[in-house]
């Protein structure tokens, strides 16, 4: 079979990129040197000729030359080397395109800074552009203000199986970055170059010499300390002062400081200790780890911060003026220090020091380091904390101190503010049909039904109302009760214990997975109230939001009329009033693609968003969505400005939460600056889709019938495929490494969600992740290649619609972009090697042909709907960065088949389990979105 090339934008290197090939050499060079010392000449001759002979491979293809030939030499060299010389060249290329990462990160933020220093316009996705965006439109700075007071975004940590990296090599990596950095800060002498190149040597030999794999399986707690240490790198400095930047533009616009003080534009979630769907391994012990976790995170910060503010406040009385507030504050410190007796300011520090030192010993046992130096009462909520900083603010501003109150003193005040005493808000989250078997159980206890399960949805409905308004309790202590009911009442009663300790906003959501009625929010409902944390009746409350999670494309079309139902209900309708008629739906992006496609999933997950907007409207009712993205397409990544904004109309409003998953949080997060960029656009986005009122939008019902025929084409065209083709399951478990990913020890939550080889019963992050591996990628694209083409058909009208459709419609071209960029990471030549595995090779073929006539189907109908013969032709970054990676990745591919088969034939050395093992987590991290 002639396999087509991808076709990737060709980019000539310039004197920008000048630094970032010198850091890559650089970096390489150093790995190679570890590499000879520490495994000797042999692997690292091995590793140069499996480079070479991947270059060659590369040229020959592009250059149309013997491409066969040239993969062929690159296939027996793999197949020539033995399992500890295999492992020892994977080590060497998984390595490598950790430190090309790290070179391009570091080459981001010196372009950044390059390009501000020159003045030039705003990029993309800052808040600057956004709001010049905003006045562009027309939009006034009264209504800017408005829109900018509506943002919250939340970024929702999940842990996945695939976070690949073990946390010691992300210390290693960041610390690397931090060192490579240095050279961009200023001009160093010979002795202090040689410092820094030395430096940089150790990092590098000590990475070569750190073990890349897990030797035991990761623990819940394992993933929640890995998430936490994200917040002293990034979270914890860079959301202060991104608040900061965010009310410095509204003072700019005309704000007052009351107005201006209310503005935060973004807080944190989490996932990771709450989250029970499929995962066993979540408890109430797991759930009150992480919240103890976080706190102490939270206040080793603060202590650590008010320390250092202590030190830059020795303001005399002498020579300053302070606010009688203040001084009363220094005289009810505790601190009678003479030494200190005409500094009030650090008197004041000093007794707040004491006050967090035993808040932070009464909630999570952290003994404050170094000790506080008086006895002092606990803090018992964040705002008082944030009162007192309020006064130190105020004194310096009444004394002409403004210069003292921006940096430490203002980012601390934004910490607590936006931080509290938890960190961050944890979920809960469980599948409806483990609430049911506990409806089910608690009834039959209470002897009011022995079969729920046989009652229709309206009886369902019936039975749980009346168990809400009831004033009595369905559990008998006295009863045995199973396992699961035990464990998940020990979860709710846990929450609301946590919940009592440090504050409400610890714990607002309860999400229910494969929520397809309103009955299934019920039964969460009755169990909230077991645990009293909800209840009907004239007392009616619910301590915390019932967020239903719509997943399949069945669930996503059935959404609006399950809302519509729920909101018509007097019980929730008081919920509503108490929490200001609030409520939040969260999308599935993963299980909509598994179960659809990507284009039938975008499309659906639109359909369902412009009807749930128009439904909550109608109810009086603001709904927020949550967007279960992931990092790759396959599970909704991708940019996130450009997917925000391609939202419909109305369904944002400034309001967003979205998970942030896998591998992409290190990439996003592990380093601050780049953290701070990405934090940034979220909020840039928010704030445009905040100022875009459902009146402003375009009609694009065209567009959106359109759409609607396409969709169901492709959904038809991927269901064929993967539903609907004998022997295709058997294909996927033989062309990827799915079976060896679900043995990795790289997460917590078992790769199904229960035991079974069904595709339907595989979770969607393995399945997209597997995909990755081969270099198929197939969840991000295939589908679209068939729904386009038959759309179109010979009618050329109808592909001027798709141009049209392109240029102005952000929706469109946001799917359109996503698929380029997703097909630009496809290659079918390495794909093919992975086909070869598969023992039926009539079925190998058939289906393999199928997936390369949909590779060409798609990428041709892409070229013609952009005018663009090769991809990526407006991301020429993401196009260098791709032909400079090549080299490593495909040799990383052509040795993880090699052992594969190695492996599948009975070689189950540790070498050989080893080296699959460390080339997955090579090739996600040079993929980077690949899971």
């Amino acid at each position: 079979m002639i396999l087509p090339a991808t076709p990737l934008l060709s980019v000539q290197a310039d004197e920008k990129q000048q630094p970032l090939i010198e850091d890559t050499r650089l970096l390489g060079r150093l790995l190679g040197d570890a590499l000879r010392v520490h495994s000797g000449i042999e692997t690292f001759e091995n590793t140069e000729n499996v480079r070479q002979s991947a270059v060659h491979f590369r040229k020959s293809e592009s250059s149309g030359s013997d491409a066969l030939a040239a993969r062929k030499a690159l296939t027996d060299l793999c197949a020539s080397l033995n399992d500890a010389e295999a492992l020892g060249v994977i080590r060497a290329f998984s390595l490598f395109s950790q430190l090309a990462n790290i070179a391009e990160d570091v080459h981001q933020n010196r372009r950044r800074r390059a390009y501000r220093l020159k003045g030039a316009a705003p990029q993309t996705g800052t808040l600057a552009r956004a709001l010049q965006n905003l006045q562009a439109k027309g939009i006034s700075a009264k209504e800017a203000l408005k829109a900018m007071s509506r943002v919250a975004v939340v970024p929702v940590l999940t842990a996945h199986p695939t976070q690949v990296q073990r946390k010691s090599m992300l210390d290693l990596t960041r610390s690397l970055a931090q060192l490579l950095a240095r050279r961009d800060q200023g001009a160093m002498d010979e002795a202090e170059e040689q410092e820094w190149a030395s430096d940089i040597d150790r990092l590098v030999q000590t990475l070569w010499q750190t073990s890349i794999l897990r030797t035991s399986k990761l623990k819940v707690t394992d993933e929640i300390t890995n998430a936490i240490s994200y917040y002293p790198v990034t979270f914890l400095k860079r959301i202060p002062a991104l608040v900061a930047r965010y009310q410095n533009a509204a003072r700019a616009m005309g704000a007052n400081e009351e107005q201006t003080r209310d503005l935060r534009p973004i807080s944190m979630g989490m996932w990771i200790g709450g989250d029970r769907d499929g995962n066993p391994y979540v408890t109430a012990e797991t759930l009150d780890f992480c919240t103890h976790a976080q706190a102490t995170s939270v206040f080793e910060h603060y202590l650590s911060e008010l320390h250092a503010l202590g030190s830059e406040l020795p303001l005399a009385t002498t020579i300053v003026n302070v606010s009688s507030e203040l001084q009363a504050l220094a005289e009810a410190s505790g601190d009678n220090s003479p030494h200190r007796a005409n500094e009030p300011y650090r008197r004041a520090i000093i007794g707040m020091y004491g006050r967090v030192a035993q808040a932070a010993r009464d909630l999570c046992g952290l003994v404050a380091v170094p000790a506080s130096q008086v006895v002092a009462a606990a803090y018992t909520q964040a705002s008082e904390l944030a009162a007192d900083l309020r006064v130190i603010e105020e004194s310096l501003l009444a004394n002409n101190s403004m210069a003292l109150v921006a940096g430490r003193l203002n980012n601390l005040i934004e910490a607590v503010h936006v931080f509290g005493f938890h960190l961050a808000t944890i979920d809960l989250r469980q599948n409806s049909d483990v609430h049911e078997a506990c409806v089910v159980e608690l009834l039959k206890g209470a002897q009011v039904l022995d079969d729920y399960t046989a009652l229709t949805e309206d009886e369902r409905c019936t039975v749980l109302l009346k168990e809400l308004n009831s004033t009595r309790l369905l559990a008998n202590p006295w009863l045995e009760k199973s396992e699961l009911l035990v464990g998940e009442m020990a979860i709710f009663n846990k929450a609301r214990e946590l919940r009592e300790r440090f504050g409400v906003r610890l714990i607002e959501q309860s999400i229910i997975s494969k929520a397809t009625s309103v009955s299934d929010m019920l039964e969460l409902a009755v169990l909230l109230k077991e645990a009293g944390m909800a209840v009907g009746g004239e007392q009616a409350f619910c301590a915390v939001d019932i967020v239903p999670l719509f997943e399949t494309i069945e669930d996503l079309q059935a959404a609006p009329e399950v809302m519509q139902a729920w909101f018509k209900l007097p019980v929730v309708n008081q919920w509503l009033d108490a929490r200001g008629r609030t409520q939040e739906v969260m999308l599935g992006y993963s299980d909509s693609n598994k179960d659809g496609g990507f284009l039938s999933s975008n499309w659906s997950l639109y359909e369902a968003q412009q009807a749930l907007t128009q439904i909550s409207s109608a109810a009086k009712v603001s709904m927020s969505f949550f967007h279960g993205r992931g990092g790759s397409v396959g599970r909704g990544g991708g940019p996130s400005y450009e997917a925000i904004l391609a939202q419909p109309a109305g369904s944002v409003q400034g309001k967003i939460r979205l998970t942030e998953q896998g591998e992409v949080i290190g990439a996003k997060y592990g380093d601050p600056d780049l953290g701070l960029r990405n934090l940034e656009t979220l909020v840039a986005a928010g704030l445009e889709t905040s100022a875009a009122q459902v009146s402003d939008a375009k009609d694009w019902h065209e567009f959106e019938v359109a759409m609607r025929e396409m969709s169901n084409l492709s959904f038809d065209a991927y269901r064929k495929l993967v539903y609907g083709t004998e022997g295709f399951t058997d294909f996927f478990r033989a062309a990827t490494p799915i079976n060896e990913i679900a043995q990795l020890n790289i997460g917590s939550r078992p790769s199904a969600r229960k035991p079974s080889a069904r595709i339907e019963d595989l979770r969607a992050i393995p399945w997209v992740f597997s995909w990755a591996q081969a270099r198929i990628m197939l969840p991000g694209w295939y589908g679209v290649g068939s729904a386009f083409t038959t759309w179109v058909g010979d009618d050329a009208t109808r592909l001027d619609v798709l141009k049209t459709m392109y240029r102005e419609w952000p929706f469109f071209k946001s799917v359109i972009s996503t698929i380029d960029m997703v097909l630009s990471k496809t290659d079918l030549a390495i794909a093919s090697r992975y086909a070869e595995m598969v023992s039926d090779q009539a079925l190998s073929e058939r289906i393999f042909g199928e997936i390369v006539a949909e590779w060409k189907r798609t990428f041709d109908i892409i070229s013609k709907v952009t005018g663009q013969d090769v991809l990526l032709a407006d991301n020429p970054t993401l196009a260098r960065s791709l032909r400079n990676r090549l080299p490593y990745l495909d040799p990383l591919n052509h040795l993880q088949v090699e052992l594969l088969k190695r492996y599948r034939a009975g070689d189950e050395s540790t070498d050989v389990t080893n080296g699959i093992h460390i080339a997955i987590n090579g090739l996600a991290a040079g993929l980077r979105n690949s899971g």
